[in-house]
């Protein structure tokens, strides 16, 4: 495993080669970007910017979704995986802002993991690419870019992943960190056959 200094270069030269990147997530307020990241488990991120537009249009708010069933729900999400769980979720989560936030979401991670489909990494995804508070979401990307790069153990789990990049960067970092990864993920540190050695900076 590297040092806290290695692994710390490591990763500010990840975010070096995607500075400015924008969220993978289409969004206009806190209430879309929470149902788009539950969404996205088990899928892309490129399918669920399909579904969305429709799904917001026809659900603005959590009042509108939190009041039909869940089969109202599915027709437009149909297309991603585990879509039937997926709309139980949604329905649940829609029904717990109305009834325990006035429709809001909340702004803690406790607040955010007590909502049905909610989980560790949802809540930080909100928490840091929603309302600008501090905060590292562990992802698939994140996890195989950590461990390929020794900068955790190969048997970190996504807790202690998200601990040691906490520990590593300043928390100013933390969201840069977490959305340059993703696309290094994508076009880079793919699961089968990575690229990374064409960056020798990453070796340095």
């Amino acid at each position: 495993m590297l040092s806290k200094k290695r692994a710390r270069k490591v990763i500010e030269e990840i975010i070096a080669l995607y500075p400015d990147v924008p969220p993978s997530l289409n969004f206009t307020n806190p209430f879309e970007l929470v149902v788009a990241v539950a969404l996205s488990a088990q899928t892309t991120d490129v399918a669920v910017n399909k579904v969305t537009p429709a799904l917001f249009k026809r659900f603005p708010t959590p009042y509108e979704m939190a009041v039909v069933p869940p089969s109202e729900i599915e027709p437009y999400i149909a297309t991603l995986g585990l879509y039937r769980n997926k709309a139980k979720f949604l329905q649940k989560c829609a029904q717990q802002l109305v009834e325990n936030f006035n429709g809001e979401v909340p702004q803690t991670r406790k607040e955010l993991m007590s909502l049905a489909g909610v989980g560790r990494k949802t809540a930080n995804v909100v928490l840091s690419v929603g309302f600008g508070i501090p905060a590292f979401a562990v992802d698939t990307h994140v996890s195989r870019i950590c461990k390929h790069h020794k900068i955790v153990k190969q048997t970190a789990t996504e807790l202690e992943i998200e601990q040691r990049v906490c520990d590593v960067l300043p928390p100013e970092l933390w969201l840069k960190a977490h959305q340059a990864m993703i696309y290094f993920g994508r076009e880079v540190c793919h699961p089968k056959n990575p690229q990374c050695h064409l960056y020798p900076q990453l070796y340095e």
